[in-house]
């Protein structure tokens, strides 16, 4: 189990420029989370490689704390495009 604000603190760390972040706690038990994650550090990059970036900013909290996370990535021109 790991405290939100511990993964939001971490993906803050590790990801440049986040404008926009929502974190769930999906289950109520800190370890299945779902995110949405805005950064112009997502620009140029497939699905797979942000996700990766996420992943790599998450560390070690992905092999045992986290164990499932839902992640939905965006650069800032694609989430205004879905807000739009």
């Amino acid at each position: 189990m790991v405290e939100p604000a511990v993964v939001e603190a971490k993906l803050r760390e590790g990801i440049a420029d986040i404008e926009h972040l929502e974190l769930k706690d999906l289950t109520g038990t800190k370890d299945h989370y779902d995110a949405t994650i805005v950064s112009s550090a997502f620009e140029g990059k497939t699905r797979v490689e942000q996700h990766q970036l996420v992943y790599g900013a998450l560390g070690d909290l992905m092999t045992g704390p986290v164990h499932a996370l839902a992640l939905k990535t965006f650069t800032p021109s694609r989430w205004a495009e879905k807000k739009g």
